[in-house]
């Protein structure tokens, strides 16, 4: 049906397709519904990583997905209201595309990738790639999103958000770590300061060579952390706050993530 009907505008959990609906700022010529496809709704694992289909909800996350991708959850619980939970999807939030989805930096610290089904068959794109602008995807016009694939967590991972409440609210910014001290393995993800979602690298790979320096974490290091996410940011100012802001913002969150999650790190260790 797609590929029959590359323009009708594919619909699951309708949270921001029916909002631009209702608001006149979308009059799609068809909507096409996928909610009777009950494979999308399926999660399972795959060989260390776990497949989301596109229908999966949030709830279902955060209920069913808590401790084998945390930072997701964590994410997860802070979209919408409870109703909103109850039919917003992960896929959703990657096909929307918006540099805001509280979906997108935990999935992206955590190196997730999307799978994209057509009649010509299935391709993986790395989420980094997918997101191409606001509210614009990697998707072709006859590509539906089949699933979202992520490593299971083999460490700690956080998310943590500003905005004018704790939920029910767009992220004024945000921040997801994604930290395996074992493995030296360090991922971001920064969320409503730039055009897309984006990594912070150089902060990933500073606090890799401090991990590699015999594992200690110093108040300097912390720091400096903060700092290089921040410099990662592209932010703009809009009414939700100033580019200075979020970018000192991100510095704050940067640093109480890696400080929550090192000090799990150190428990275990003793």
């Amino acid at each position: 049906m797609r590929a029959g009907h590359p323009e009708a505008l594919p619909v699951a959990g309708g949270t921001d397709v029916m909002v631009d609906i209702n608001f006149d700022r979308r009059r799609p010529e068809a909507l096409l519904d996928l909610t009777r496809i009950p494979e999308l709704a399926e999660w399972a694992p795959d060989g260390g990583w776990l497949r989301i289909g596109a229908g999966v909800t949030y709830a279902r996350v955060v209920d069913e997905l808590g401790g084998r991708l945390p930072g997701l959850a964590m994410a997860s619980r802070t979209v919408g209201s409870p109703q909103i939970r109850n039919r917003g999807t992960v896929a959703g939030n990657v096909g929307t595309a918006s540099p805001a989805g509280d979906a997108l930096p935990p999935l992206l610290a955590a190196g997730a990738e999307v799978e994209l089904a057509s009649l010509a068959g299935v391709r993986r794109l790395p989420l980094a790639e997918v997101c191409l602008g606001p509210k614009r995807s990697a998707l072709r016009p006859d590509e539906l999103i089949a699933a979202v694939r992520a490593p299971a967590a083999t460490g700690r991972q956080l998310f943590a958000k500003v905005g004018t409440r704790n939920a029910m609210v767009i992220a004024v910014v945000s921040f997801a770590l994604d930290l395996d001290a074992e493995r030296r393995r360090v991922g971001t993800g920064i969320g409503s300061a730039g055009p897309t979602p984006l990594r912070a690298h150089a902060a990933e790979r500073f606090l890799e060579g401090v991990l590699g320096d015999g594992g200690r974490l110093s108040d300097s290091a912390v720091r400096r952390f903060g700092e290089l996410v921040a410099q990662a940011a592209r932010p703009i100012d809009d009414v939700r706050g100033t580019a200075e802001y979020r970018r000192h913002a991100l510095a704050v969150l940067a640093r109480r993530t890696l400080s929550w999650a090192w000090a799990e790190v150190r428990d275990r260790r003793r």
